[in-house]
């Protein structure tokens, strides 16, 4: 009997089966009431009584050896059916084709990480505000045209609810709510009432810096819009600053970089001038500084804001506004390997 558990137990461990039919008649064949383990123990009263011992554990450890390897074989034919019901048959066998993130969103977080390099941290706020954060704290007049209705989406025409035109509202908010040192960035979108065009929208995107604290000066403000520059565009980007006006800064300005597609010798793209404006700048104006609660005797401020989608043009090269609302996806597969 030795002889014979020992070649059943060489046969279970060879056990395979292809199906679950065949794990069943390895079952019939070795497990069931005329299977060929039971025989064995149907001959076990023949055994002599001093081998009973040894030859009763033999027998145990088979049938415990055999129902092992019975439920194991079934159990992955079990899991392979779970797995295939869980699957879509109707799906293409092709490669699943990777999506990737919008150029406007690329370019905002890297102009979010140049300048969080620099001490600011980010700051959101709602799109729909009143005229006092949007408009009244930022020193803006009351006659001043962007508060007509031709430049600014009203909200069930009430004056006083709108559409922010700038992501200032935000900095009113941080002003009034935050004292000194404040340094932030707003990003967020934006709404102007303009006729939709290869080169203007009705909505578009700002990351617009504030940056508040004692001492602060013009030399801060140009130091830090030329490190953005820098690691923006390419080391070798140099930046101007041309005198301009915005209500809520004193002095304004505009900032221009040197053409990153010619390199500042003049092209059709810089209009033969080597120079392209990006952004526009300058010192908080004291008086936004007092109508938010800060003593502008103490404290000073730069503020600058700049378009997504004009960065974005300038790093891309995409010549139609359109495109990036659009959501045509072979413009969005374009950048792929643009993050």
């Amino acid at each position: 009997m030795q002889e014979k558990i020992s070649q059943l137990s060489v046969a279970i461990d060879s056990f395979t089966a292809s199906s679950v039919e065949e794990v069943e008649a390895l079952r019939i064949k070795y497990l069931s009431k005329k299977g060929e383990i039971t025989a064995l123990f149907n001959d076990f009263r023949n055994v002599p009584n001093e081998q009973k011992r040894e030859i009763g554990q033999l027998l145990n450890q088979l049938r415990d050896k055999a129902q092992d390897k019975i439920n194991a074989l079934k159990e992955s034919f079990e899991n392979a059916q779970v797995h295939v019901a869980g699957s879509d048959l109707t799906r293409t066998a092709d490669p699943i084709a990777l999506g990737t993130r919008h150029p406007l969103s690329i370019v905002k977080n890297e102009i979010i990480d140049i300048f969080s390099r620099i001490g600011f941290t980010v700051a959101e706020g709602p799109e729909v505000e009143d005229d006092w954060h949007v408009f009244g704290a930022l020193n803006f007049a009351p006659e001043h045209p962007a508060r007509d209705m031709q430049d600014t989406f009203f909200v069930e025409k009430n004056p006083d609810v709108l559409l922010r035109t700038h992501t200032s509202s935000v900095q009113s908010h941080i002003m009034t709510t935050q004292k000194p040192p404040i340094r932030v960035l707003c990003p967020g979108r934006v709404y102007r009432n303009e006729a939709i065009s290869y080169r203007a929208h009705c909505f578009f995107h700002q990351v617009e810096g504030l940056y508040i604290d004692k001492d602060v000066s013009f030399a801060d403000l140009k130091q830090a819009l030329l490190y953005f520059a820098k690691e923006m565009f390419g080391e070798n980007t140099q930046i101007r600053l041309r005198p301009s006006y915005f209500p809520f800064t004193e002095p304004s300005a505009e900032m221009d970089i040197s053409c990153n597609l010619c390199g500042g010798k003049g092209c059709n793209f810089c209009k033969h001038t080597g120079w392209v404006e990006i952004l526009g700048c300058g010192m908080v104006d004291p008086n936004v500084l007092e109508a938010c609660g800060i003593d502008s005797k103490v404290y000073t401020g730069y503020a600058f804001g700049m378009g997504v989608e004009r960065i974005t043009n300038l790093k891309y090269q995409v010549k139609d506004l359109r495109l990036f609302s659009e959501n045509d996806v072979r413009f969005l597969q374009q950048f792929k390997s643009a993050f």
